[in-house]
């Protein structure tokens, strides 16, 4: 039987949050009256989602008492601890025994727990090829107004007239893993090369989403 699952990216340490993030890890400061990973909780709640991945380090344990197993939210939640924080695809690989337990289970979407968006994630496909990865692009903004790809149609390609910006949104298919080990590692290699080999697909997202990367953009969401 296929669960629909997600992952969130929880594990990083905010330093540019600092102090806010001294003693709080960034996923549990409040946005709009809800802690922010709580709000990637309800949104995939609301798109169907059963089972949630989160992965820790920093403070790590006081995610894992604010959200405890999830029955809160109607939704499973496991935990994949770091002893140090592995980066995007270091947390990834290292989760994907939780996030793929069985042989139907394939796909699982994945979030970054440090930005607030309204994003619906019924609008990802529902399935992926195997060994490809699909993202969601926005609009840059102010601090990286240079972008990170570019899209043509529906793919990312290595060239093109103007760059988007990785919303921390995607679907994978966990084959675009494979061969890679639990280590301090970066998607962005692996991004380059899937997009030399044509195996990643992304759409342009032009809703709302803010990157709560600093202090400043905090306030500016909790005073919107």
């Amino acid at each position: 039987m296929t669960t629909k699952t997600a992952m969130i990216l929880a594990a990083g340490r905010g330093e540019r949050m600092r102090p806010l993030t001294d003693k709080v890890p960034k996923p549990l400061l409040t946005v709009q009256g809800k802690a922010l990973i709580e709000h990637h909780l309800l949104a995939l709640k609301k798109a169907g989602y059963q089972r949630v991945v989160i992965n820790h380090a920093w403070l790590g344990k006081q995610i894992e008492a604010q959200l405890g197993d999830g029955k809160q939210f109607a939704l499973e939640i496991l935990y994949s601890p770091e002893q140090q924080a592995l980066e995007t695809a270091g947390g990834i690989v290292q989760a994907l025994p939780l996030l793929c337990q069985n042989e139907d289970e394939s796909c699982f979407t994945v979030v970054n727990g440090d930005v607030f968006t309204d994003f619906d994630f019924n609008e990802l496909p529902i399935e992926i090829s195997a060994g490809r990865a699909h993202l969601v692009l926005v609009n840059n903004p102010e601090h990286n107004l240079k972008g990170d790809f570019y899209l043509a149609g529906q793919k990312l390609v290595e060239s093109g007239q103007k760059k988007l910006t990785f919303s921390g949104i995607a679907k994978y298919h966990k084959d675009f893993f494979l061969g890679q080990e639990v280590e301090v590692k970066s998607l962005v290699p692996l991004f380059f090369d899937g997009i030399s080999k044509q195996t990643i697909t992304a759409q342009h997202y032009m809703g709302s989403w803010t990157d709560v990367g600093t202090p400043q953009r905090l306030e500016q969401l909790n005073n919107s």
